[in-house]
């Protein structure tokens, strides 16, 4: 029997339904995930180096439907299963990395409300990774006869260095308070400010008597202080994945791109040269976004020259050493066995179930080839949807022949990839992009 064996139907489903609109599933990536074994083990030595009290960046290029996002859920639960916390968030209009009208603290707010660890893998955890401090914290307060809040001073005591960490340990300590007393309002009050969500000084002071809030131009600090914070909670570090950053190259202001490529400048300063402690960064963009020396990344000379990719990794060499990891092409190899998986998450991995004998596998990918020509496995999505939208058909249909149904499937598929590429450019710039896969 298979790992997929164990699939429960409700896990079957989502991953079902993901696939086949094109998106990237939320549990279930240990069952479908194929090939791209040097990049994951590159990025499981980042993880390893963070967990060891390390940095990393990485910028994470492909294609649209190259398989960037499901890189990056994949890089997030490797991280969990180290004991990191991971957090992340889309770019969007709204949400980047330095702004002066809330846009920087959106994206803070946004990725800090998906705080994820091991027990709580779909986000949400802030409150818990709090609980877990404080329970220490009380235990240490009774283990030395002091005071809670005297013992929550002493272990954030290192968090005096970073900017805004006095405030930290006030907040904290409103939140023991609150809890101590049963007031929601004080405990919320205090998860409100970690996250970010006070837009104004007055309203912070007024709720939890702090001067201070995380604002725009704080943004980069506060997720240092955060990794910090987590690693005293008991964790092995904090992992920020960042997708969708393509919006910083479809920003219009040649201004706020620089004073964001500033930002990210800073961030790689930081993490090649050892600067920061406990904190990783996973960007994921297009190429674009990397190269185009008019708007991308490459337009910033000193980005440019820390991001130059290695002269002699060509001609199908690879080096992974570097910050930027290019999400080389599914081979037909692998192709083969993720459509052999999906077919098994179908049939929750009784092999009796199957809806398609192995020989339809090489058939199917040997007329996408003819389609769609050899994208079909650079950019896999629309073959991978198109696989699902076949077996479903076949699972409702039960009379109905596998053989007869393929070319008229992929035609359309075909035809909807190419739309696909004309409007991803607007579906990103209005902020909708969904998961890509």
């Amino acid at each position: 029997m298979t790992a997929t064996a164990s699939l429960k139907t409700r896990d079957r489903d989502t991953i079902l339904q993901a696939l086949a609109a094109g998106v990237v599933p939320r549990t279930g990536l240990a069952h479908i995930q194929v090939g791209r074994a040097g990049e994951v083990g590159a990025l499981v030595r980042d993880i390893d180096r963070i967990a060891d009290g390390g940095s990393a960046v990485r910028f994470v290029i492909g294609e649209y439907g190259a398989g960037k996002t499901f890189f990056l859920n994949l890089v997030r639960l490797i991280a969990l299963e180290r004991k990191c916390v991971t957090i992340h968030a889309d770019l969007a209009p709204d949400r980047r990395i330095h702004a002066t009208a809330g846009q920087a603290r959106g994206l803070y707010a946004e990725a800090v409300r998906n705080l994820a660890t091991r027990t709580k893998p779909d986000g949400g955890a802030l409150a818990t990774v709090v609980e877990k401090f404080i329970t220490e914290c009380v235990r240490d307060a009774e283990d030395k006869g002091t005071a809670v809040e005297a013992a929550i001073d002493a272990r954030l005591a290192a968090l005096q260095v970073h900017v805004g960490g006095y405030d930290y340990a006030a907040v904290l300590k409103a939140y023991w308070r609150g809890s101590e007393t049963d007031d929601a309002g004080l405990t919320g009050a205090a998860l409100r400010w970690l996250r970010g969500e006070y837009s104004t000084k007055t309203e912070a002071r007024q709720a939890l008597g702090v001067r201070n809030i995380i604002d725009d131009g704080d943004v980069y600090d506060s997720l240092k202080l955060l990794a910090a914070f987590v690693r005293l909670a008991g964790y092995a570090g904090l992992v920020v994945v960042f997708d969708e950053m393509v919006n910083l190259y479809k920003l219009q202001s040649a201004q706020a791109r620089n004073q964001n490529f500033e930002q990210i400048l800073r961030i790689v300063n930081d993490g090649l040269q050892g600067s920061a402690s406990g904190i990783g960064f996973v960007f994921g963009g297009t190429p674009e976004f990397l190269m185009d020396s008019r708007r991308g990344l490459y337009s910033y000379e000193a980005l440019q020259s820390r991001l130059m990719e290695n002269a002699f990794a060509g001609q199908g060499l690879i080096d992974l050493s570097g910050p930027v990891v290019r999400l080389q092409s599914l081979t037909p190899e692998d192709l083969l066995v993720l459509l052999a998986n999906i077919r098994n998450v179908f049939s929750q991995g009784d092999p009796a179930r199957h809806l398609v004998p192995d020989e339809a596998l090489p058939l199917f990918m040997t007329h996408c080839n003819k389609r769609i020509g050899e994208a079909y496995f650079r950019t896999p999505r629309n073959t991978i949807k198109a696989f699902v939208q076949l077996l479903a058909v076949l699972e409702q249909n039960p009379g109905q022949g596998w053989s007869e149904l393929i070319g008229g499937v992929d035609v359309a598929n075909d035809a909807e990839g190419a739309r696909e590429h004309e409007v991803a450019d607007d579906v990103t710039e209005d902020g909708l992009a969904t998961l890509r896969l």
